[in-house]
């Protein structure tokens, strides 16, 4: 694989990629090599494929969010996703995800 890094632009919440800032609208940049986009895309497929477990799931209204393994799972790959993003983040996105406090202290 290559491991020259390049830049991308990142949408969190419609899983977005791209190597173009003017293409569509973006929330983060990042520097990645193709390992790690690869890693990232497969990251944001998960959460798309919960998206759908989790709109069948509210449909039973006798399952609590906090008892609710899908809700766990999409919520410990957003926590990897925006992990992500600050490892690789210019240092507008580093402080930025910090600013959210939604990685653990020791991941900052």
């Amino acid at each position: 694989m290559n491991h020259i890094k390049k830049t991308y632009y990142i949408d969190v919440g419609s899983g977005e990629i791209s190597q173009s800032a003017s293409s569509s609208s973006w929330n983060y940049k990042i520097e990645a090599n193709d390992e790690e986009i690869i890693e990232l895309r497969e990251y944001f497929n998960q959460n798309y494929s919960t998206e759908w477990q989790n709109f069948y799931r509210a449909h039973v209204p006798y399952v609590q969010y906090h008892y609710d393994r899908e809700n766990d799972s999409y919520d410990q790959t957003s926590q990897k996703i925006f992990q992500m993003l600050h490892d690789l983040g210019d240092e507008e996105t580093k402080q930025h995800i910090q600013s959210m406090n939604i990685l653990p202290e020791n991941n900052k």
